[in-house]
């Protein structure tokens, strides 16, 4: 297994559930109807795991690329 692959593969789950939590706060405000959290709840935590994601995402290539040099 290459260095980062690992890594890669959590950002990608991480980026798949920011995307779905923003599609839910999305819906929630559509309808104006409350699911669990308000829509800016939502989509506040659709941004913060984008922000995981990516900073997990440049951890990986980062150490992709010290195993490479």
């Amino acid at each position: 297994m290459e260095p980062g692959l690992k890594r890669t593969t959590i950002a990608r789950f991480f980026a798949a559930l920011a995307f779905l939590f923003g599609a839910i706060g999305l819906f929630s405000g559509m309808t104006k109807q409350i699911w669990m959290l308000s829509p800016l709840d939502w989509f506040a935590g659709g941004v913060l795991l984008s922000l995981v994601a990516l900073y997990v995402l440049v951890d990986g290539a980062v150490s992709f690329e010290k195993s490479h040099a």
